[in-house]
């Protein structure tokens, strides 16, 4: 926002210096301001105040602003920006200058701020601050701190987390209304009001007349600057362009506000000062500028709807108390601010109606009972009208900031709240309108959270200024405007209005934050009861809730799929629960005691009200209209939980706040409609819906909802259960389910409203909703504890939960300011009580874990409790999850083998008020439905199951478990034959009435069914039962006629007036099931009773005649002490034995007609005998069965072999269950080597013109150049001072060694000396799979024309391995070649060395002639160019002409050095563990070999070069080469890497290459290393130790092996080079440093093999790939002697008695003495010249330790602290997502393109705040990560995942287990 005045010189033609005083004046502030401080510190001040008002006027004229911007001329604005800044700049200095008073405004600052009584911090910060909250120390649940607050505070223990700012907020050190002082830091801990001195009353004197002036300079910028926006376009433009310009006015308030209390309280007095206002903002007087701005301000009043008291005398309004007007907005009939568009071009209608699916909308007349608060504003401070502003301007980021700032100051805080609420309808508006409502809303509540969470004072705003009548009505209003019809049950006549989920209003939420401060407030204990007391407020809430009662109405659509999916679901679950449920909730919480009682019934007594008006309005009866359902019933919701609440808490008497019968009746409906409708959705009846109502049924029951939505559902369901009528209920219920017709006991029946499909799950949805009806006790009895055990029991049950996802899946209190928080004590200890904590594990396949909780053994086996997990499922496979997991855990404990049935768990006891909900299972209905079915399930009738079955057991055994009083036998054996007359039981209890027997029942069955065929009984068996009972007296089973009677009969009851007559009789559609016509009556014998029934399941479940035996014959007791182990878990038998016995137990009867029953022998199957063709379906059955288990058996064992199969593909770690690679097959019987295709399946042979390849990743690396020198590990920097420098770095030393080398030396010969690669070199692995090449060809060209996006780029040649789906981006072909052939070079010869050295000199010198074009060359040069390109140019050119060749001959055979060297890291650096390695499997060094010596071969080394006859003669002309002094000299043999020499040598020979030459290389090469050695140790040692050595090797110098003594050597090598200056110049200060150890035979021996093993263990590996043989494993001291003989260094014949001598490895090619005084003679010659280098230069013995990651600290937050504010070295900002580099430790940005160019370390580790793209290596208490540090708790290092990590970018296996990656490409 550039400067205010930037516009100025727009507005005038004259030079912005006119309006400035005279120019001598214009320089000298200082003196003006000094001079006018003095006159206006007399006492007699009027002159000093006209002379400054004079000036003020000049400086801050208002003539220019903006002038351009208002007439629109947005290009006059834009030329003048320019001219006008320095204007504007002049301005502020002015202000400055007199505020100081003539001193300097820094001086002034700071002698201000000494007046500072810092009791509160009060810093204000925007969104993506990083903040803490702790709830130990928090009163109010907003509680905030700044970081440093916290860290200087002490929190230890306590419950604290680290949140990124989501709205942005203040901190809230220092005031103890919000948190408790115990919590403060220790700057605002000391009350420091007491010693601050009183500010001097000159200091502040200027700014008190300065400061008016300023800010009204301001508003009248907001003035001008203000356009209502034309209709069509939003005019963010414009607006942002003003603010642009008063940037720095409003910094420079800020920086004001910023200095501390005694500046706050002038500009508190400045701002809040009437009369200041009156004068300069009234726009009287004769400037015309001033009349202008006036009248700009009243229009921008008016446009918004507001007016000006003035006008609006109309109103007789009072003014309410000082200090505050009331606002609002015009009727809403007149419609001017209602906006509800749907999207931005769409404005609203005039008359009000809106194209949304042709609704039309609805406006209510204004009732609302103050029309003042919505549309009258006056303003009479600079600081109202300044919020105004702050409101038209859609609150600007720096005046919310300048507004908060001055929070601290008491009396601005009162004062701006006040304003603030003033404005709150105009807030409102201005949201509604808004085009970034997003933003804006956070802006508001970064001011409200502020004003509102304070108790104190929101009550003294709700008292003084009617906060809670001006937000409901706000909130009505809001709603208001978006209101539609609704179309629920009578669609035509409906005079219900329901909010429109469509709008943008609730599909943006955008009234959340008016919603959210609603909430806030309703938490202070003051505030809600003065809500709960006041009977209009609840009125006008109540009001508001039912807007939302019925919203969006689900229809279920019957013929074809719906095509377009409404997502509006979002919006409604949202809106109820922030709408309604929350300050529910809020208000809930204040009604916890006795002396709370009226609340509650204040509420309940609306809330029935509203319920009343809500049937009235929708004209609801008694049925509810088919096919549709809503899930929104906020008005019920209200009713229930205030209803619970007043039970369980304030001890009200439950039918004191009841309704009568008729109202209960229709309560329930609603609620069992939501129920019905949640089965018929699981039916798949609503699939032509679309998924959405899919979603719907789910949100209804997930964790967050729940609690808000089915929880009250299901209570009030069991209130209206309690008192209604039995038989009633339990018919709606079947009614409601539309399985009615299906209860009937004729194997056949015709269903009018069901299809026969969705049968059997509607019924099984039934029993289960009764269960669940009658076993849940979450508002019936549980305390809060047992509630939260059961609910996290049921979670754990279902899965195994980390500790985060537990916290969300236990419904709490979803008001977040209720206090019940998460994390409480409670959660905690109950959480340890019911479940074990997994620790985190790794398994090799590198998955992480996270550390979770499973519940204990004894949950399973007592608590589990499947009522409850069904009820809390959202997916129905958790149950199943549930269930599985129960069975395993049985089996494993061995307390029961089958399959079990879900465990029958003892509930809570009921409390007394809802004892009535028990008679359910005491009703003649009930046991009818229990007994049909028991009966048909017995028949096998279709549509029953397993799930029926267990249900209806289940609630019989509820019913014997709730039995009312044990009956006395006496009475029960009276029953005679009038007492069954009427009906199929003869009483109500389940107890009686399961032993009586029912002979027949009449049935309806349709004409075809096998029971009409059979002749009526009726005259047969009347001789045997006639007496008792007959056909004539069985009953038809009708539930809904017994339901419609009960319903007339209770109307009848509760109205007198004949209302039957007024009620429209029902629809037909629900017509009794006997209507359809073409049933016809039968009978049926049936002679069975439950008990019966129950024994003769258990026949046919245990597929046993006779298979029950009362347990008690055998053994008494059990009739004693029942609680039998063996009967709690179990299968349908157990459950059945279980009834039995607890059948017998309550009753003496019943245990004498089991008895009797168990007696008569019965055929498992009554009635009738099973027909032959039922016996076939019987076979059928159990051959399905039989075949389904076999299937089973064939899945189980085929997902077990993949398993397998993927572990040993995926494998990493383990290498012993690895299929050995198809390369190495090599037996000898085989002649060539058999590849298998993974593409095409075929195997044969890698030919020339049909090659086959290995898949191949090649990866740039820089891991070998990460090797450090010293053990002790490099920590990651954390502060300023302990930075990394990477100069000890085996890449760094590399580097300078080879640039060392390139100054003295010729360059060609450099480029052999040495190897590159440890930066960037190029590693290859495979996977193992081979291919054809041209099979892999198509198959890249299948993958570029596959659309799917894949995470790879086919473009640069990567793909997946076809096979095991690794990443590669090559293949490597197979050079094709036999094993026997192999086998035959391996022979040994026994040629002696010097015919083998003259043969590999040849060899070496023929030149390799480019085998003709066939496919394979093809490919060995496509594949070499892939090699090139995988690592950056500047790591593969190192000459100084560009383009040499010697540039790739270095490059080629580094790339085998690099592969071998890492290849040795994942071994641990050493043989030791000898061939058995996982790095191995991954190696193709033996295919890569062939490759680079096939282009090796293509640049010949001039034999004169060759470093070979250096090696393996001696040379005669030896001046020659000190001769030509002008050309550089080639680089000295003993300055040669010898690693590289082997390479070199070896690349060079024609492959295969044989094994004698091999070794003899080998030996050749081992006696320049063992000469290099002999150097380095006559370096390291001192003058005196080296004269020693060289007389005593001297003396033994003629015996017979001194070739093999390392003491004559050394002493003949400290001879030669004494002859140089290599010794010399070393003065006093070398001395010192070479470490006085006395060198002892044994010290030199190990130095000397030390420095050997290197090369030894190098080229063991090398003969290992090339001629396949083993690795020896042997012991860390013994490596030296089993790698040499391996290599084949050792004689024969050496025995192995002595200690070991590395020396007599030697073999010299010519005379020892002769070579090495050659080689000694090159360097004495070079450091004749350069001695210092001469020594720098001598390779020194290896000191590279593995390499490692940083190590990071214990606690993440110290990383966290350091780095997020850090800034980035390239572009110096701070970047928004910080990665360090866990090798170098660069900072660096991660995907900021300003940083594109990192590419040093490898940027797969620049990972995101160490976390994102690999998985956290810091996890929390509970062992689990916290991605983007959601949840902020403290976070530690894990080290087990650290490790994986460093071994994974060793190994370089990310690629291969991090599936999520995608490529970087050097950007990340």
């Amino acid at each position: 926002m550039a400067a205010a005045a930037a516009a100025a010189a727009v507005g005038g033609s004259q030079s912005p210096q006119a309006e400035l005083p005279a120019p001598g004046l214009a320089l000298d502030k200082a003196a003006t301001a000094a001079h006018l401080k003095a006159a206006l510190s007399r006492p007699d001040n009027r002159a000093g105040a006209e002379e400054l008002q004079a000036l003020l006027e000049r400086v801050l004229s208002a003539e220019r602003p903006l002038a351009a911007a208002a007439d629109g001329e947005e290009a006059a604005a834009a030329g003048g920006g320019g001219g006008a800044g320095a204007a504007e700049e002049e301005a502020l200095e002015w202000c400055k200058c007199l505020l100081a008073g003539g001193g300097g405004y820094d001086e002034f600052c700071a002698a201000v701020r000494a007046y500072d009584p810092a009791a509160l911090c009060g810093l204000v910060w925007t969104a993506n601050f990083v903040a803490y909250r702790c709830r130990t120390c928090g009163i109010s649940p907003c509680m905030s701190l700044c970081a440093e607050c916290f860290h200087q505070g002490d929190h230890t223990g306590h419950d604290f987390n680290m949140f990124r700012s989501q709205a942005g907020g203040a901190c809230d050190c220092g005031d103890s209304n919000v948190m408790r002082e115990s919590g403060f830091c220790k700057r605002h801990q000391i009350k420091s009001s007491s010693n601050i001195p009183c500010v001097p009353k000159d200091l502040l004197m200027m700014s008190e007349f300065v400061l008016p002036r300023f800010i009204f300079c301001l508003i009248q910028y907001l003035r001008e600057g203000y356009n209502e926006p034309a209709a069509d376009v939003p005019s963010e433009k414009d607006l942002n362009k003003v603010l642009q310009l008063l940037e720095p006015q409003i910094s420079f308030l800020e920086d004001l506000t910023k200095m501390g209390g005694a500046m706050r309280s002038v500009l508190t007095q400045v701002l809040t000062n009437q009369q200041n206002y009156k004068d300069l903002t009234s726009g009287l007087g004769e400037n015309a500028c001033a009349k202008k701005s006036h009248e700009k301000y009243l229009i921008a009043l008016k446009s918004s709807g507001l007016t000006y008291p003035e006008d609006k005398l109309v109103y007789g309004i009072q003014e309410p108390s000082a200090g505050t007007s009331t606002l609002a907005v015009q009727g809403f009939a007149g419609a001017t601010g209602t906006l509800g568009q749907l999207d931005s071009s769409d404005e609203e209608d005039q008359d009000g109606s809106q194209g949304l699916g042709k609704r039309k909308r609805v406006k209510l007349s204004s009732n609302t009972k103050d029309q003042s608060i919505m549309d009258v504003l006056k303003h009479k401070s600079f600081l109202e009208e300044l919020l105004f502003w702050t409101i038209k301007y859609e609150f600007p980021q720096k005046m919310v900031t300048f507004l908060l700032n001055m929070l601290p100051d008491q009396e601005y805080k009162v004062a701006f709240t006040k304003t603030f609420v003033q404005h709150y309808a105009f807030i409102m508006k201005t949201l509604k309108k808004s085009h970034e409502s997003d933003t804006m809303s956070n802006r508001i509540v970064h001011i409200s959270v502020q004003l509102f969470s304070n108790e104190e004072l929101a009550r003294q705003v709700t008292e003084e200024c009617q906060l809670l009548d001006i937000m409901v009505t706000v909130l009505l209003y809001m709603m208001e405007s978006c209101l539609i019809k609704s179309e629920l049950q009578d669609e035509e006549n409906s005079l219900h209005v329901v909010v429109n989920c469509g709008e943008a209003l609730l599909k943006n939420n955008t009234y959340w934050p008016l919603v959210s401060d609603f909430i806030n407030i309703l938490s202070h204990q003051s505030v809600a009861k003065r809500f709960l007391e006041d009977h209009g407020l609840l009125v006008t809430w109540m009001n508001f809730v039912s807007f939302f009662q019925g919203m969006n109405l689900n229809k279920r659509e019957l013929n074809e799929h719906v095509e377009f999916e409404s997502q509006t679901y979002y919006a409604a679950f949202a809106a109820e629960l922030e709408a309604c449920a929350q300050p529910m909730w809020g208000l809930l919480s204040h009604c916890k005691v006795r002396e709370t009682q009226e609340y509650t019934r204040n509420v309940v007594r609306y809330c029935l009200e509203a319920l009343q008006d809500w049937f009235d309005a929708i004209n609801f009866v008694d049925e509810p209209a088919p096919n549709q359902v809503t899930f929104h019933l906020p008005l019920h919701r209200y009713y229930a939980m205030f209803l619970s609440k007043a039970v369980k808490c304030q001890e009200l008497d439950l039918d004191s706040v009841l309704p009568d019968q008729e109202m209960l009746m229709k309560l329930m409906i609603h609620p069992l409609q939501i129920q019905a409708s949640l089965a018929e959705i699981h039916s798949n009846m609503w699939v032509r819906n679309g998924l959405q109502i899919k979603g719907q049924a789910m949100t209804y029951v997930q964790s967050h909802f729940c609690n808000s939505m089915i929880d009250p559902d299901i209570y009030l369901l069991q209130v209206c259960a309690s008192r209604l009528d039995p038989d009633y209920f339990i018919s709606s219920v079947f009614e409601r389910f539309k399985v009615v017709d299906l209860l009937t006991m004729a194997s056949q029946h015709q269903n009018t409203v069901l299809d026969a499909e969705h049968e059997r799950s509607m019924l099984e949805g039934a029993l289960t909703f009764l269960v669940i009806l009658l076993s849940l006790r979450l508002h019936l009895g549980m305390s809060d504890d047992e509630i939260l055990r059961a609910e996290m029991v049921a979670q754990l049950c279902m899965n195994d939960r980390t500790h985060s996802s537990l916290l969300d899946l236990i419904p709490e209190n979803p008001n977040p300011k209720s206090g019940i928080i998460p994390g409480s004590y409670s959660f905690e200890s109950v959480l340890s009580a019911v479940a074990d904590f997994k620790a985190p594990v790794f398994e090799p396949g590198g998955s992480m874990q996270q550390g979770m909780y499973t519940p204990k053994a004894e949950v399973w086996d007592q608590e589990f409790d499947p009522v409850m997990v069904i009820l809390r499922t959202v997916y129905r496979r958790d149950v199943q999850s549930a269930m599985d997991r129960y069975t395993a855990f049985l089996k494993q404990s061995g307390k029961f083998p089958g399959n079990p049935w879900p465990p029958y768990k003892k509930r809570t006891p009921l409390h007394p008020s809802y004892k009535g909900l028990m008679r359910l299972l005491h009703c003649k209905t009930l046991h009818i439905v229990l007994f049909t079915l028991l009966y048909k399930i017995l028949m096998d009738h279709q549509n029953l199951s397993e799930h029926v079955l267990c249900m209806v057991l289940y609630l019989i055994e509820l019913g014997l478990e709730n039995s009312a009083e044990e009956e006395s036998d006496e009475e029960a054996s009276v029953c005679g034959p009038e007492r069954c007359h009427d009906s199929w039981f003869p009483g109500s209890n389940l107890v009686s009435n399961m032993r009586h027997f029912i002979n027949y029942v009449r049935v309806r069955v349709p004409e075809t069914a096998p029971e009409v065929k059979r002749d009526s009984p009726a005259s047969t068996s009347s001789d045997s039962l006639g007496s008792l009972q007959n056909s004539g007296t069985a009953q038809v089973f009708s539930l809904v006629a017994e339901r419609r009677k009960k319903f007339q009969e209770i109307i009848n009851r509760s109205s007198s007036e004949a209302n039957q007559v007024v009620r429209p009789k029902t629809s037909n559609k629900w017509s009794a099931p006997g209507s359809a016509p073409q049933l016809t009556t039968a009978i049926l014998e049936i002679k069975e009773s439950i008990l019966s029934l129950l024994i003769k399941l258990h026949h046919k479940l245990s597929g046993k005649q006779n298979s029950y035996y009362p347990p008690w014959l055998d053994d008494i007791e059990i009739l004693i002490q029942p609680e039998i182990p063996k009967y709690s878990h179990g299968d349908g038998i157990t459950a059945v034995e279980r009834i039995l016995l607890k059948a017998a137990l309550q009753s003496r009867m019943n245990k004498r007609i089991i008895e009797e029953i168990c007696r008569k022998v019965t055929p498992p199957v009554p009635p009738k005998k099973v027909t032959a063709a039922e016996k076939k379906t019987l076979d059928k059955e159990e051959r399905r069965q039989k075949a389904r288990e076999r299937q089973q058996k064939l899945l189980a064992e085929f997902a077990s072999r993949q398993k397998s199969f993927m572990e040993t593909a995926m494998d990493v770690d383990s290498p012993e269950n690895d299929i050995p690679m198809e390369i190495t097959a090599a037996e000898p019987q085989i002649s060539e080597a058999v590849y298998d295709c993974v593409i095409c399946g075929q195997s044969g042979p890698s030919s020339e013109d049909r090659p086959t390849g290995l898949v191949v990743l090649l990866q740039a690396s820089s891991v070998l150049g990460q090797c450090r020198d010293n053990i002790e590990p490099k920590k990651l920097p954390i502060t300023e001072e302990e930075q990394i420098y990477p100069w000890d770095t085996c890449a760094a030393v590399h580097d300078v060694r080879l640039s060392l080398l390139q100054r003295y030396f010729k360059d060609s010969s450099c480029l052999l000396a040495v190897s590159i690669g440890w930066e960037g070199g190029v590693y290859v692995q495979t996977c193992g799979h081979t291919l054809h090449i041209d099979c892999h060809k198509s198959y890249m060209e299948s993958l570029r024309n596959d659309q799917v996006l894949q995470g790879f780029s086919v473009d640069k040649g990567e793909f997946t391995c076809p096979l095991c789906r690794q990443f590669a981006n090559s293949v490597l072909p197979c050079y094709p070649g036999s094993n026997v052939e192999n086998n035959l070079w391996q022979r040994p010869s026994n040629k002696n060395i010097q015919d083998l050295i003259k043969e590999v000199e040849e060899l070496q010198g023929r030149p390799g002639a480019f085998p003709s074009e066939t496919n394979l060359s093809k490919e060995m040069e496509s594949v070499m160019k892939d090699i090139k390109n995988t690592t950056q140019k500047k790591y593969r050119d190192y000459s100084k002409t560009p383009g040499s060749p010697d540039n790739d001959f270095l490059f080629m055979y580094s790339v085998a050095r690099t592969n071998l060297e890492l290849e040795l890291i994942h071994r641990g650096g050493n043989l030791c563990s000898g061939g058995a390695s996982t790095a191995g499997k991954r190696s193709c060094l033996n295919q890569l070999f062939h490759v680079l010596a096939l282009h090796m071969r293509l640049y010949s080394i001039d034999s004169e070069y060759n470093p070979w006859r250096k090696l393996t003669q001696l040379v005669e002309e030896v001046n020659s080469q000190l001769g030509n002094e002008e050309q550089q000299p080639e680089v000295p043999i003993l300055y040669h890497d010898v690693t590289s020499l082997l390479l070199i040598q070896i690349l060079m020979m024609p492959q295969p290459l044989r094994k004698d030459h091999f070794t003899c290389i080998v030996k050749v090469l081992f006696t320049l290393l063992y000469t290099q050695a002999l150097v380095a140790l006559s370096v390291k040692c001192s003058e005196e130790d080296r004269s020693a050595w060289k007389h005593t090797g001297a003396l033994k110098k003629n015996t017979c092996d001194a070739e093999k003594s390392h003491e004559v050597l050394l002493s003949f090598v400290i001879s030669e080079l004494s002859k140089g200056k290599l010794y010399h110049e070393e003065g006093t200060q070398e001395c010192a440093m070479v470490s006085p150890i006395a060198w002892s035979p044994e010290s030199m021996e190990k130095y000397l093999q030390d420095f050997c093993l290197p090369f030894l263990r190098i080229t063991s590996l090398l003969q290992h790939h090339l001629f396949g043989e083993d690795l020896p494993s042997c012991q860390e001291e013994e490596e030296f002697s089993v790698l040499s003989s391996c290599l084949g260094l050792l004689p024969t014949f050496y025995q192995t008695e002595h200690p070991f001598i590395s020396a007599s490895c030697l073999d010299w090619p010519v005379p020892a003495f002769d070579i090495i005084s050659q080689w000694c003679f090159e360097i004495n010659g070079f450091t004749e010249r350069h001695a210092e280098q001469g020594k720098a230069l001598l390779i020194q013995e290896s000191r590279w330790k593995l390499p490692h990651l940083l190590q990071l600290p214990e606690n993440y937050n110290t990383i966290f602290q350091y780095y997020h504010r850090k800034t980035c070295s390239v572009c110096t900002k701070v970047p928004k997502d910080p990665a360090v580099c866990l090798v170098c430790g660069t900072f660096v940005c991660l995907k900021g393109l300003c940083c594109k160019q990192q590419s040093y370390c490898e940027c797969v580790l620049h990972s995101q705040n160490c976390a994102i793209l690999w998985g956290s290596v810091y996890l929390d208490a509970h062992g689990e990560e916290d991605r983007d540090l959601r949840r902020g708790k403290p976070l530690y290092i894990c080290k087990e995942r650290y490790k994986v990590l460093e071994q994974q970018w060793i190994s370089h296996t990310f690629d291969h287990i991090n599936k999520r990656w995608g490529p970087h490409y050097n950007g990340l």
